[in-house]
């Protein structure tokens, strides 16, 4: 049986040490070493670099394991474990030196997430939880917000690349939320602001289109917050990133209402 807190440690340290060279190497990044894997989706020869120290530190802590990782390393087969990895959330803001962006790294078997760490390098914020656990903050325990009112709630969404998809309902979303909420923002990072509604700041996030590793770790530091993550419909297809809800809780039965509308 795995002993997930001490993993959990190692995870927390390894994402530390990986936000480090991330943000040395915002110092002296070169722009021309870009790639565009789709269009609007950039790629970078940090992103690379970071995967590959990250799976490579991985795969010493749990051989075992097998890798979903945003940029193709390692490979997931019939493991009874998985590492979900994204070396770097928020590559676009990275690129234009713009907060936020993190590392996430997730720990799961084929049921379910076991392990969740997210480091928000921008704040120095490292997020931690494993099943069973509470969630914290650099150590301190966290909470989802107590706010159950839509005129006062915070709201986060996500444009996803491939806008041809993914317009209408961007638009119907702030033409239903903008006006009605507390306030809208987009961040650009979809791990951190999961982490961000699981420390309550903010009371949801809405996008479609994501992958498993922008959301994996940061699903099971809010859930163990006390907050709920489902796809648009209510259930559990969210694992995927096709579809991703993730609130205080408090407030998600209406606003499962309200993105039923726009499917």
């Amino acid at each position: 049986m795995l002993e997930l807190e001490i993993i959990t440690e190692k995870v927390r340290e390894l994402a530390v040490k990986t936000g480090a060279f991330l943000r040395e190497e915002r110092i002296s990044f070169d722009r021309e070493r870009v790639e565009e894997k789709n269009s609007h989706d950039y790629v970078s020869y940090v992103d690379k670099e970071s995967e590959r120290r990250i799976v490579t530190s991985l795969s010493e802590l749990l051989p075992e394991a097998g890798f979903i990782a945003e940029e193709g390393s390692g490979s997931h087969g019939d493991e009874e474990y998985c590492w979900v990895v994204d070396p770097l959330d928020g590559t676009t803001n990275y690129i234009h030196n713009n907060a936020p962006y993190c590392v996430s790294i997730a720990l799961r078997n084929k049921k379910e997430l076991l392990v969740g760490v997210v480091y928000e390098v921008c704040r120095d914020e490292c997020y931690w939880a494993w099943k069973g656990s509470k969630a914290y903050l650099n150590g301190q325990e966290i909470h989802v917000s107590n706010v159950n009112n839509m005129d006062t709630a915070f709201i986060a969404l996500g444009f996803p690349y491939n806008y041809k998809e993914y317009k209408s309902m961007a638009l119907y979303l702030v033409q239903e939320l903008y006006g009605t909420v507390g306030g809208l923002r987009l961040e650009g990072a979809a791990a951190a602001e999961i982490c961000y509604i699981a420390a309550g700041r903010f009371e949801a996030r809405i996008e479609t289109n994501l992958g498993p590793w922008d959301i994996a770790a940061g699903s099971l530091i809010l859930m163990q917050a006390g907050g709920k993550v489902t796809d648009f419909e209510g259930g559990d297809t969210f694992y995927s990133g096709h579809q991703v809800l993730a609130t205080n809780g408090k407030l998600h039965d209406q606003l499962v209402e309200i993105v039923r509308k726009g499917k």
